[in-house]
């Protein structure tokens, strides 16, 4: 679609535009450049988050639609923006599961805080790589004070991508690539999602020019923003060009599915579920899937 389109599909200027809420982090930036940068500011009202706020700003009601993790997508029973995703059909290198023993001796899990979907594909990987049932814990993204407290180490995000892994002295597993070795499909991470989807469709079409623009000026992206991230230039281009895919495909809606299907069966997601207050759902974010459970 034309980017001199979207006028014509966008509701008349209106005192309340769309609250949307996305995940502050690297992988973000082709998805909201557009939101930043282009035809649609001032249109949406922008802000960004983590993916576990990001993900209770849904459920407390103070976003429209937000990025947010498939798990929470799927236990808020949310409807999804079709079109664009942050996903990965091979290594994604920004989602790391590390550990200090033998994988087979993995009893204990350190997860980053703020994960929500890692957390589930890092004990779906766990159960069908080594047969194992783990211990969570919520933690900081510290590799060394993770590990400290832990047999392992999930580490997400810009956080991961801090760290070389090849140069640390444990193991490590690239998540993406785990999922892709034992079910043939890409992973999905986080979808556009939000009660927005249904009552404004008119946003499918905001959101897939955004992710066009920023596509287009991925060069300017990586000039202007990596700096912020703590990151090399060339390492950047390369995550974004050739780790992270953006498009909601066919094959990735099945692995989406996939993915679901497994932590379902697992009993670390649970379709729809919903909790009946925001206070509730604050106190329930806090937690994550398997944290607490026994090995």
């Amino acid at each position: 679609m034309l980017r001199s389109d979207l006028k014509s599909l966008s509701p008349s200027p209106s005192p309340a535009p769309p609250r949307l809420c996305a995940v502050h982090y690297l992988n973000t930036l082709p998805l909201v450049w557009g939101l930043r940068a282009g035809q649609a500011q001032g249109r949406i009202a922008l802000s960004v988050a983590s993916p576990a706020d990001c993900a209770e700003r849904l459920r407390a009601g103070t976003a429209d639609l937000g990025l947010v993790p498939v798990a929470e997508m799927a236990r808020q029973a949310l409807p999804i923006v079709p079109g664009t995703c942050i996903s990965s059909d091979g290594p994604v290198r920004s989602i790391l599961l590390v550990s200090r023993v033998p994988w087979e001796q993995v009893r204990t899990l350190a997860a980053d805080c703020n994960s929500r979907t890692s957390v589930v594909l890092a004990q779906v990987v766990l159960q069908e790589r080594f047969g194992l049932r783990v211990s969570v814990q919520s933690r900081p993204p510290s590799l060394h004070e993770m590990l400290s407290g832990a047999d392992a180490a999930l580490i997400i995000g810009d956080a991961a991508l801090h760290i070389d892994p090849a140069s640390i002295p444990y193991r490590y597993l690239d998540l993406g690539e785990e999922w892709r070795r034992i079910s043939g499909l890409p992973m999905v991470y986080a979808v556009w999602a939000g009660p927005a989807a249904a009552s404004s469709p008119w946003l499918e079409a905001v959101l897939a020019d955004s992710l066009a623009y920023g596509e287009a000026n991925l060069d300017a992206i990586v000039e202007q923003e990596t700096a912020n991230f703590g990151v090399e230039a060339g390492f950047a281009r390369h995550y974004l060009s050739h780790h992270v895919r953006f498009h909601l495909d066919k094959r990735e809606h099945a692995g989406l599915e996939a993915f679901l299907g497994r932590g379902e069966a697992l009993g670390l997601i649970v379709r729809g579920e919903a909790l009946e207050t925001a206070a509730a759902g604050a106190t329930e974010s806090k937690r994550l899937p398997g944290e607490g459970m026994q090995p």
